[in-house]
């Protein structure tokens, strides 16, 4: 099946679209609620306001993303290995990562 052109409003329910490829498509302020995306990929997408609640993304690989001024809260991030990622202003818990990061350097030197 093949849609192309302008459609609003479209109402999917109890449906399986495995497999789907989405190209060029405008999905601003679409809803989707019990669905299983586990596999998906996305690559030049703009999330800007995305919300994201009660998820399992375990195993995901999120790379060269803008995640400025997000917020996480009650996420578990047991094992989440952060590597070259910008950290000016990020907070865990309201402590500056950067001075996490610069109290444990000092520790580490002073054993």
């Amino acid at each position: 099946m093949k849609l192309d052109g302008v459609i609003e409003k479209l109402e999917v329910n109890r449906s399986t679209l495995a497999g789907s490829s989405f190209v060029d498509v405008n999905l601003s302020g679409a809803s989707f609620d019990d669905v299983n995306m586990s596999g998906w990929t996305a690559k030049n997408v703009n999330l800007a306001g995305f919300s994201v609640e009660d998820a399992n993304i375990s195993g995901a690989r999120i790379a060269d993303v803008n995640l400025s001024g997000a917020r996480l809260s009650k996420v578990n991030l047991m094992g989440v290995s952060i590597e070259g990622c910008l950290i000016e202003g990020a907070r865990v818990d309201g402590v500056l990562i950067s001075e996490l990061q610069a109290a444990y350097h000092a520790a580490q030197e002073a054993k």
